[in-house]
């Protein structure tokens, strides 16, 4: 756990000389966004932010941390989707030695990690019923039990937390507990997907690029008009994450100081002409449920096909038709 809390805090100190990954954009949803995180962050009470995966959830729960008075404290985020619930327990709230096999020391847990600071629950969703009532009692008590303790610890944090899933639809059917949605999302934030603000993409485009010249200590690389035409008009189904892949892509194909339309990602570069917008909704719209589907199912195909409730050989023909990215492994169902 120590080694985990490290590399927490050695992750926000590696763009120290940059400054924090701004909040980069002009459109009128990211102004609003802006202006919202700055009077979220002058008060204590929790943030629940909604959105698409990649939509860039954390950069605003950072920045909501980096303007609030706890920003000289840790900042320390934590995905609900990456522990079993039994490890995910210990990991979030800590544990004594001898708690459990192979408990050999004392672990800080990252509730007590964030001491001072602000602890972000990214995708709070998927978080086990079980969990769900101690960080309850968490957030009510201020106080954390760590796995095996006798006593509570006494904690100071500010709790931000995030998903992609409808919680009212969860806690109608039972899945997520109604007090703690009341005790998350006090201060409640929608980001818009990144096809609703293109004119945010240069911007963040342009600021990726520095930031990753900066690692290899490299002058950072133009993007050429036609480039960012396509980059522009692609709809970006995997949002801010999906345009960071390409750019990091692009950034190692590119021959010279200026990354061209050949160096990105096939999909992207088939969109240097937008297309009928009443297609590109149907489109999308129709990716989106298959991504759902996909990733309900680990990416099978013919079990993500009887979800939606088509044939294999259909859904195969929209894969390739949509550019849906699939996993090496995803033939084999």
């Amino acid at each position: 756990m120590q080694k985990i809390v490290t590399n927490v805090c050695t992750s926000l100190r590696k763009d120290a000389d940059l400054g924090p990954q701004p909040l980069l954009g002009n459109s009128p949803a990211m102004l609003w966004m802006k202006q919202v995180g700055v009077r979220a962050a002058k008060r204590p009470s929790t943030v629940m932010i909604l959105g698409e995966t990649g939509s860039g959830k954390e950069m605003l729960a950072r920045y909501i941390h980096e303007h609030s008075p706890r920003a000289e404290k840790p900042f320390v985020p934590v995905d609900c989707t990456g522990f079993s619930e039994a490890l995910f327990e210990s990991q979030l709230f800590g544990h004594v030695r001898g708690a459990f096999t192979g408990a050999v020391r004392d672990a800080l847990g990252f509730v007590r990690a964030a001491d001072g600071g602000t602890l972000f629950l990214d995708e709070i969703g998927e978080m086990a019923p079980a969990l769900q009532s101690k960080l309850l009692r968490v957030l009510q008590d201020r106080r954390v039990v760590p796995v095996g303790a006798a006593w509570p610890q006494p904690v100071d944090i500010r709790v931000i937390s995030a998903t992609h899933r409808d919680l009212d639809a969860m806690v109608a059917a039972g899945k997520f507990r109604q007090d703690l949605l009341f005790r998350l999302q006090v201060i409640t934030i929608n980001v818009p997907p990144l096809r609703q603000r293109r004119e945010d993409i240069p911007p963040l485009a342009e600021d990726f690029l520095v930031r990753q010249a900066h690692f290899v200590g490299e002058t950072p690389r133009r993007i050429a008009p036609d480039a960012m035409a396509a980059l522009e008009n692609y709809p970006w189904p995997g949002n801010v994450r999906e345009l960071f892949s390409a750019l990091e892509q692009a950034n190692v194909l590119a021959d010279t100081n200026c990354i061209g339309l050949p160096d990105l990602p096939a999909p992207v570069r088939a969109a240097r002409t937008r297309p009928d917008v009443s297609d590109l909704n149907l489109d999308e719209m129709i990716r989106g449920q298959i991504l759902q589907a996909l990733s309900r199912t680990r990416f099978r195909r013919t079990h993500a096909a009887a979800l939606l409730g088509i044939e294999r050989r259909k859904l195969n023909r929209f894969i390739t038709r949509l550019a849906i990215p699939m996993p090496g492994h995803s033939d084999q169902d």
